[in-house]
């Protein structure tokens, strides 16, 4: 009798976890699902997704789903059930819908990491945004790059290529990395580097190894410890805001000085969401810019026609002056055309993240298919930057071709800063402090290649064991 009672129990369990996979692999949907693969229980298709590859082409992962399903199918990423599409017409039209048809989402990992607990502000639409983007533009925008930025930029880049150029060899993502956090962090919480007893550069640094990890909490794991620099950060980051609140009178012009004394005035603006705006938007500018620089000096020293090309248009930028050695102007700025060709390019081969994601608020039908209420939806931009339908030769590194581009095609197929109402704020920033660090770098520098790890993609871009560069100063 026992034995059979186990039996029982024993077939009761089998056919539970069948039933339960099979729901796993067929979800509702009130229409007809994308094609795809929903992968194993709870951790989805994963792995899969996060295995390194080692080219600047589309991952596999995404590659071989676009081959197979074409440009809408559907996966599960970290137990999330979702849909990734490379269809530029549905990614467009989705850009259009925020607030609409779909919000901003984060995937677990990247939720735990960065958005608020217990509330859901990052996600509201409208006024809040609007507030985030203004305060930003205020700070990083074209105005304030050309009235104040671009010589601290540039006075900045000096004394950090003065630094680099009296070492061995410099790991150019690492070093550009705490370069651009240490000035970014200045303009945001006045930060002096020299001075502070924490290392912003170092905690992101660590955190940045992490927020890709399998979101494994447990102690041990790269998540795990991921969590507990977010952590400290965020601490740092609220005592430096209360700090403020308790000396209103104290004016450093930076963004928390604004964004303290717009709590009064701004009922959304908590403590919490302060702390959080503030520490995405330093990992934002900590890697994107960094791995810009990297991959472009990596990819200049493969080219040394491109690299004449541009040494040409700054030192002309220089003959041209009235003071040689007066700082660099916003009109200077503007003129580097093929600089900023140069730049364009290598932010369509790096496409740093694989897309951008979203949460569709309600069904939303597409070609066919049905997107179920909830599910996430990874609009994958970096395929428009590889399409042979509009970049001849894709992986190819050539800065010539944005000459012949139309306006009108680069705006529907070139998206390194994101889309529609979302686009991020610092995308002029970006481009001048790259714009900038080149501009000192080939008018009093030159560099060379001393090591070059492998480029990898985990889904984001990285460089392995790192780009090791020799700079000196020219005779």
């Amino acid at each position: 009798m026992w034995s059979t009672f186990c039996l029982g129990v024993a077939g009761l369990v089998v056919m539970w976890i069948s039933n339960w996979i099979r729901r796993w692999r067929n979800p509702k949907c009130d229409g007809v699902l994308p094609p795809g693969s929903m992968g194993f229980p709870l951790i989805g298709e994963t792995l899969r997704l996060i295995n390194p590859s080692y080219s600047l082409d589309l991952h596999p992962f995404i590659k071989k789903r676009l081959q197979r399903y074409g440009p809408i199918f559907r996966t599960s990423i970290v137990g999330r059930p979702a849909v990734i599409s490379a269809d530029p017409e549905f990614n467009n039209f989705l850009f259009q819908q925020e607030g609409r048809l779909v919000e901003l989402y984060y995937l677990d990992t990247f939720s735990k990491i960065f958005a608020l607990e217990g509330e859901s502000r990052t996600n509201e639409f409208g006024a809040v945004h609007k507030y985030v983007r203004s305060i930003y533009l205020n700070h990083f925008g074209a105005e304030r790059i050309k009235g104040k930025l671009l010589p601290q930029i540039e006075e900045v880049v000096n004394k950090t290529l003065r630094e680099w150029s009296t070492q061995a060899s410099v790991e150019i993502k690492h070093a550009a990395s705490v370069l651009v956090l240490d000035y970014s962090a200045k303009q945001i919480i006045s930060y002096d580097a020299e001075k502070s007893p924490v290392s912003l550069s170092e905690m992101y640094t660590k955190i940045g190894k992490g927020f890709l990890s399998f979101p494994l909490n447990i102690p041990g794991t790269a998540y795990n410890q991921c969590l507990k620099d977010q952590k400290k950060t965020i601490a740092m980051l609220r005592d430096m805001l209360k700090e403020r609140r308790a000396s209103p009178e104290t004016n450093r012009g930076d963004l928390l000085d604004q964004i303290s004394r717009d709590m009064n005035k701004e009922k959304f603006l908590s403590e919490d969401f302060i702390v959080h705006m503030i520490f995405g938007g330093f990992f934002a500018t900590f890697e994107s810019i960094s791995t810009v620089l990297a991959l472009a000096l990596m990819l200049l020293a493969e080219h040394p026609a491109v690299l004449e090309e541009m040494i040409i248009e700054h030192e002309t930028i220089l003959k041209n002056r009235e003071d040689p050695n007066s700082s660099l102007m916003w009109d200077e700025y503007k003129s580097m055309t093929f600089t900023l060709q140069v730049i364009s390019e290598t932010l369509r081969l790096a496409s740093i993240a694989p897309g951008v994601v979203r949460k569709a608020l309600k069904d939303i039908p597409v070609k066919g298919f049905t997107i179920p209420k909830g599910w996430a939806i990874m609009m994958v931009t970096s395929t428009l930057h590889l399409s042979p339908n509009t970049f001849n030769n894709p992986l190819k590194f050539n800065p010539w071709r944005w000459k012949d581009l139309d306006s009108h095609v680069i705006s529907k197929n070139f998206m390194p800063f994101g889309g529609g109402v979302r686009q991020c704020a610092g995308a002029e920033y970006s481009r001048a402090f790259m714009a900038t660090f080149f501009h000192v770098l080939l008018t009093k520098y030159k560099y060379s290649l001393i090591k070059v790890g492998n480029i990898t993609r985990d889904p984001i871009l990285g460089f392995g064991k790192g780009i090791h560069i020799k700079f000196s100063e020219k005779s």
